[in-house]
Formats: C-alpha cells, sequence, structure tokens
C-alpha cells in the first residue's frame, strides 16, 4: 500500500532530516517533501510498471491528493538525486537482512547500454567499464550481493563491470560470522585465508582435489537461491535498464530498488528444522 510505504519512510525522515540539516551547507529548495520523492521512486519498484514516466504520469492523474505537491516530470527527475543519502541510510539502518551464520554470495551484471551503443554513450563514460561473464561481454557494472538463507540482503556492493569478484569480498563479509557459500569464481586460498570470522565455502573447480562435508556440499547446490534475488532484482524490481539520464539517478534507481526489494513480504527462503540446523543437516520444504 503507498499509505503504509509513506508512513514507514516519513517515521525515518523525521528523525534522519533533523540530523542531516545540521550538516548541510544550504537548505534544499522544492516544494516537496524527501519522504514524498522517496516514497515515490520506491514504489516505482514495486509497481510492475516497465517506464518511471508511465508510472509518474499516473501518479500525476490518479494520486494528487496524495500528492498535492507533485512536481512535473522533468523537474522531478532533476530533484531525485536529493535522495541518494537518505536513500542509502534508510536501507542499511532499517532494511538490512540479519547475519545468521548461513550466507550466499554472488555477483550480478548491470548493462547500461546495449553493445552496439558503446561507445555512443557519454552519460557514463569513464564510469562504466567492459565486463564478461557466461553470457559474454557487456557495458557497465556489477551489484554485489550477500543474502542469508531468508533471502534477506545483508550487504552490497558496486563496482565498474571488469572487476573480479573476489576483489570486494573483504569489504563484504567484513562484520560477518559463520558459512559463505560462492561460486567457482571466488575460489581463492589465499582470499579464504586472509577472512576473519568467515569461512568461504567455493564449489571446487574440476581439476581440484578438495574434500567438502555433506552439509557444504548440500548448501553449494542451494546456492541458487542466489541467483532467485538476482533474477527478481532485475526482471520484477527493474535493477537494471538502459534509459539513465545521469550517473547520480543510476544510484538512485540501485538503491531504490535494493529498498522494494526489502521491503517485499515473501522472498525467496531456504528453511531449517532447528534441531536438524544444529547437527548440520539441511531440511528443504
Amino acid at each position: 500500500m503507498l499509505t503504509n510505504l509513506y508512513c514507514e519512510i516519513h517515521d525515518f525522515c523525521k528523525k534522519f532530516i533533523k540530523e542531516w540539516n545540521k550538516s548541510l551547507l544550504g537548505n534544499f529548495d522544492c516544494q516537496m517533501g524527501i519522504c514524498e520523492i522517496m516514497t515515490i521512486v520506491v514504489k516505482f519498484h514495486s509497481s510492475n510498471i516497465r517506464t518511471f514516466k508511465h508510472f509518474y504520469q499516473i501518479l500525476e492523474r490518479y494520486h494528487r491528493k496524495e500528492f498535492p505537491t507533485l512536481l512535473s516530470y522533468n523537474r522531478f527527475v532533476e530533484v531525485m538525486p536529493i535522495v541518494i543519502l537518505p536513500l542509502f541510510v534508510f536501507l542499511k539502518q532499517c532494511k538490512m537482512g540479519k547475519n545468521t551464520g548461513i550466507s550466499f554470495i554472488d555477483s550480478t551484471k548491470l548493462r547500461i547500454c546495449h553493445n552496439r551503443r558503446i561507445n555512443s554513450n557519454k552519460v557514463f563514460k569513464e564510469l562504466a567499464k567492459r565486463g564478461k561473464d557466461s553470457t559474454g561481454w557487456y557495458y557497465g557494472f556489477k551489484l554485489h550481493l550477500v543474502i542469508n538463507e531468508h533471502g534477506e540482503i545483508i550487504n552490497f556492493v558496486f563496482s565498474p563491470a571488469n572487476v573480479d569478484d573476489r576483489k570486494p569480498v573483504k569489504e563484504l563479509l567484513k562484520n560477518l560470522k559463520g558459512k559463505v557459500y560462492a561460486d567457482k569464481g571466488y575460489v581463492s586460498e589465499e582470499l579464504a585465508n586472509s577472512l576473519e570470522n568467515v569461512e568461504l565455502v567455493a564449489r571446487p573447480r574440476k581439476n581440484m582435489k578438495k574434500e567438502i562435508s555433506d552439509f557444504d556440499k548440500v548448501m553449494l547446490r542451494k546456492r541458487a537461491i542466489i541467483e532467485t534475488v538476482n533474477d527478481q532484482l532485475k526482471n520484477i524490481c527493474q535493477l537494471e535498464h538502459s534509459r539513465h539520464r545521469s550517473p547520480a539517478n543510476f544510484i538512485v534507481n540501485a538503491l531504490s530498488t535494493l529498498v522494494a526489494y526489502s521491503l517485499k513480504e515473501k522472498k525467496p527462503s531456504i528453511f531449517f528444522n532447528q534441531k536438524d540446523l544444529c547437527q548440520n543437516k539441511p531440511i528443504t520444504i
């Protein structure tokens, strides 16, 4: 519900904006409030409408009572970057999942244009890079994600597409404990030995001889849960598209997508019987 979303964001903004204003050099000159802008950008990513312009036209036509100070579409796009910090703090402080001792890590590509338009793309010049995954080359960024078995996002990092998946692992797992399951791209003995309080369990390559417990083998097969989360972020919450007008709005789009996903009641999950969990015997339902 739009009202419930607004109330939740408004409760956060009452505390955050009061402290934020103390560090601002000037005043934010806009008719709409921060919480209203945040509500609109987050609601878009849970609306199943494919383009933001179409979504905004619906707001202008049917939701004037809820947003009496609604700006024109062009003006709204101009002021969207002001909510980058509030969105980030709201996500980090209010919507991140708990570290349960079982986590999954992976990265997913974020293409910002078709390969044929790479040389003509000016919005992300000097920022986006060429990268390669199992489906081929692309131009853009990566989202590095850590989730728990309940499908909740524990931590995330954005990077250019040419960054090795193993590079941001230390930052992502800095405050975590327990076991983290990954694919073959994270195989590194040096990386595994450098982590504190975390055991990184990566699927071994075919030419590697490494003993893995039955529990870890099952959990590596259940690593598909993070693939499902990535799929929902892209195809349901619309994390990836090629219509960005500026790098700042790319960040707003990405953060609001993660917030919208975190607010979902039903997420991909792996369920455990508590008794069997203590015995390292996974049970799936």
